[in-house]
């Protein structure tokens, strides 16, 4: 099967959340655009339950003939009912299989991207799930003997996006986690990304100060003289073309965004505040770095909103298209 006729393959996230209803709504959206064809991994009896008609499949190659008459599914089904709104540690050990799956399906060229729907890390580690999230999880999977590349989570929204030198650190831990090797690898994998991923011949990317103003010079904080600028520095010299630091309040207006393809942002709400006020509906993670395409709707589980039929599709659907996007511009290249 050539890479671009492998379908797209959904893993169901947790099954008490808002996966199993959105990934409905997703295809009830997208079932007459077969290009965009995906395949659910998870239990069919629950899917079906989200009253759309679901074609349970033997194999993702499958997906394609079914696609416009129903949904296909991958069954791997739960041992005890998923109660919407309820998480429960039972499911745990189906939910990494759905993901483990997905990933191992994508790394053998049966399907040609994963879309992840949401988790609740909390259910995962009290049953020994000893990873930070689905991204660290995806790069032990895709693994090379010892070597497990390093994923870049990638946040879309619109015209803008932006990468993050640290995630989920706190706030006061973040000067001390930064590094120039760790800003230089960062950004390395952003431009390859932007070239492979995005088909972006000639990527443009600038790096965003941790301190207001961009350090002022050093009187608000030393931290862009001592590790930004080093980095920025050795990445210059590697032809890779990124300005900075620059004052993350002047970055991400109409106008400054016509200026680069990616913002490298020193932490979390640094960048993810400018992208969910662009579109707090529609933001995508993408993780880059990887030898599979992932990507995921950038919202959680939704349990408080779980079975009742109000939550919005416009991620997920965002997820679907730009790992359609993602695929063909790696089988491209």
């Amino acid at each position: 099967m050539r890479t671009t006729d492998a379908p797209l393959v959904m893993s169901l996230g947790d099954p008490c959340g808002i996966g199993p209803e959105l990934a409905a709504k997703a295809w009830t959206s997208l079932r007459d655009q077969a290009g965009l064809a995906f395949c659910v991994i998870g239990d069919a009896r629950l899917m079906a339950a989200q009253g759309v008609p679901v074609m349970p499949v033997a194999d993702v190659s499958e997906t394609n003939a079914h696609f416009a008459d129903a949904l296909p599914v991958l069954d791997r089904p739960l041992s005890a009912p998923a109660v919407a709104g309820q998480p429960d540690g039972v499911h745990a050990p189906f939910i990494i299989d759905w993901i483990r799956t997905g990933a191992e399906l994508c790394l053998g060229g049966r399907a040609r991207a994963l879309i992840t729907c949401p988790i609740a890390k909390s259910v995962l580690y009290a049953t020994g799930f000893r990873f930070p999230g689905h991204t660290e999880y995806l790069a032990d999977l895709c693994r090379k003997g010892n070597v497990v590349p390093t994923p870049v989570m990638m946040l879309t929204a619109k015209d803008l996006r932006v990468v993050l030198a640290t995630i989920h650190t706190p706030l006061s831990a973040v000067p001390a986690t930064l590094s120039i090797a760790g800003l230089v690898e960062l950004a390395r994998i952003t431009n390859a990304a932007l070239i492979k991923d995005f088909a972006i011949a000639a990527p443009r990317l600038v790096m965003a100060g941790l301190n207001p103003h961009a350090g002022e010079e050093g009187t608000l904080g030393r931290e862009e003289i001592d590790i930004l600028a080093s980095a920025l520095n050795q990445l210059q010299n590697e032809s890779i073309n990124i300005q900075g630091p620059f004052p993350a309040d002047t970055l991400f207006h109409d106008e400054a965004r016509t200026a680069y393809d990616a913002a490298l942002c020193m932490y979390h709400d640094q960048g993810l505040i400018p992208l969910k006020t662009l579109d707090f509906w529609g933001g995508v993670n993408i993780t880059l770095g990887l030898p599979i395409v992932r990507t995921s709707p950038d919202h959680g589980t939704g349990f408080n909103i779980a079975g009742k039929g109000i939550a919005r599709v416009d991620s997920l659907l965002a997820a679907i298209r730009a790992a359609d996007e993602i695929s063909r511009n790696r089988a491209a290249a």
